[in-house]
């Protein structure tokens, strides 16, 4: 299997600890704000993919009416499946589907969100035509990448170590794939390409990823994303060694008690 293919496989306990750990680390201080930007929208109709365990899908649960339908997909039915295990406020839809083929009518939606997902789609003009195509006029689609690894501290952190601990060989997934589209250009030039003709607005926001203890971002990055699969497949009885000299790297730079360093990232909005 390649790496791109490793990099989408999001299974076994990965799930449920991208959930335990990951979520409240980086992905909620983002995560209210998307929903926010789309509940300005006022849409009737919204799609969610790359919805992951649904840490968007309840913030737009809890923003959004409850006359405003949602319809939130992901890949990996493990992930769909824990995300309908913790729920949500109000109904809503969930649905496997992938993104590059999106299982939906032209001009069915209102708003297509996606957060931090679109650095795994294969083909992202791809991905973002489909987006557009399900869109209606006038409809937006808001999306949010991470910035450059260098400005997401305990990612780099971990990758660094990690760099130590393997030295043939190191696992680049977080810096290859969630922190690997984040130039700016880039995404502009794959909008147009994915048909969108008016200006893309992107804001870079910075924000802190707090947690208890320099263990909980080990785990969160070496157990709870596919960074799991890349350690396992260098050496399969080394992963808890592994997590354990990325938590010693992480306490050496943020202390042994709670810890707190910045992430950063863009949010992207366009309109069809």
């Amino acid at each position: 299997m390649s790496s791109a293919d490793v990099d989408k496989v999001f299974a076994g306990s990965i799930p449920r600890l991208y959930e335990e750990y990951l979520v409240p680390l980086i992905f909620e201080p983002y995560a209210g704000d998307l929903a926010g930007r789309v509940g300005a929208r006022t849409p009737s109709r919204v799609l969610e993919i790359a919805a992951g365990t649904g840490v968007v899908t309840r913030a737009l649960a809890a923003q959004l009416p409850e006359s405003a339908s949602i319809v939130a997909t992901d890949l990996n039915p493990g992930m769909l499946e824990t995300a309908g295990h913790i729920g949500t406020k109000r109904p809503v839809q969930w649905r496997q589907a992938d993104a590059m083929q999106l299982p939906f009518a032209d001009g069915e939606f209102d708003a297509v969100v996606c957060q931090f997902g679109v650095m795994f789609f294969p083909n992202r003009p791809e991905a973002f035509a489909e987006a557009r195509r399900v869109l209606r006029p006038g409809g937006a689609f808001l999306f949010n990448a991470w910035d450059r690894i260098e400005d997401n501290e305990f990612a780099d952190v971990v990758t660094s170590s990690l760099a130590t601990f393997f030295p043939a060989d190191p696992p680049r997934f977080l810096a290859r794939t969630p922190h690997g589209y984040h130039d700016r250009a880039k995404i502009e030039a794959d909008l147009r390409a994915g048909g969108f003709a008016t200006a893309a607005r992107i804001d870079t926001i910075a924000a802190r990823s707090t947690a208890a203890s320099a263990r909980h971002p080990a785990i969160a990055y070496c157990q709870g994303t596919p960074l799991r699969s890349e350690i396992e497949a260098r050496d399969p009885a080394r992963l808890g060694e592994a997590t354990d000299f990325a938590a010693a790297a992480v306490a050496r730079r943020f202390g042994a008690g709670p810890v707190d360093a910045k992430i950063q990232a863009h949010i992207v909005t366009v309109e069809r």
